[in-house]
């Protein structure tokens, strides 16, 4: 048995082995390993041909061409195949829970620091100035769903925090409790804007908050939605 013919045996029983083994696996990883099964298998019988054909100078080009292909063509390296994971926490959208300090009627003026609530038929522009050193400032929530309200049926964001934020949490809600108003709020801010102006009046200590915008029935569903999604580390 010549070289070429041992070689062309090993890449075969190489071939029927990993397409015996990847059979009972599924993914990216497996489709790999057939393709790289597949490609041996022609370079081995390429090899052959030219080999017998006497063209020795033209096997080292053909050799490595057909592995450029396998390499390039083909889906990444199995090595380098991860499992599937759900959501990035990094890149979800941060949120801010700050005491409030005062509430004033009328929009806030340009670089007063505030947060101006928008007007309704029945209640004017606010102006809502919060107390940032004394918050929690750009968390990330542990999960984040879009919910409709069991009391009166309006969309919110029911958002739930991870088990350090959950303390932080309990403790700033107890020091605002026994505040007077509007100074037993905290705002909730995530993207530069207030979602929000709860009441507190004891400490929250269940771990979790909801946004549900400034008056009742501010949030749409595909406001709730998009807002949940952004929020969720898990979408």
């Amino acid at each position: 048995m010549n070289d070429s013919t041992g070689d062309l045996l090993h890449e075969t029983l190489l071939h029927d082995t990993l397409h015996t083994h990847v059979r009972e696996r599924d993914g990216d990883a497996g489709a790999h390993l057939v393709g790289l099964a597949d490609g041996a298998l022609r370079v081995a019988r390429r090899r052959q041909r030219l080999t017998r054909a006497g063209a020795g100078v033209a096997l080292a080009a053909a050799v490595a061409t057909a592995w450029v292909a396998v390499a390039d063509d083909g889906p990444p390296r199995a090595h380098v195949v991860h499992p599937a994971h759900r959501g990035d926490a990094t890149k979800a959208t941060t949120v801010s829970l700050l005491p409030v300090t005062s509430s004033t009627e009328g929009p806030c003026t340009q670089g007063d620091g505030g947060y101006t609530v928008h007007p309704t038929p029945t209640d004017r522009a606010r102006c809502v100035h919060t107390d940032s050193a004394k918050g929690m400032r750009d968390i990330r929530v542990a999960s984040a769903k879009a919910e409709k309200s069991g009391v009166d049926g309006s969309w919110q964001v029911e958002a739930k925090f991870s088990p350090a934020d959950r303390t932080r949490f309990a403790t700033l809600t107890g020091s605002l409790a026994s505040a007077p108003q509007p100074r037993n709020q905290f705002a909730i801010v995530i993207d530069g804007r207030l979602w929000g102006a709860p009441t507190v009046a004891h400490s929250i200590t269940v771990g979790r908050f909801v946004v549900s915008g400034y008056y009742v029935g501010d949030l749409t569903s595909a406001v709730a939605h998009d807002l949940a999604q952004r929020l969720d580390p898990g979408r």
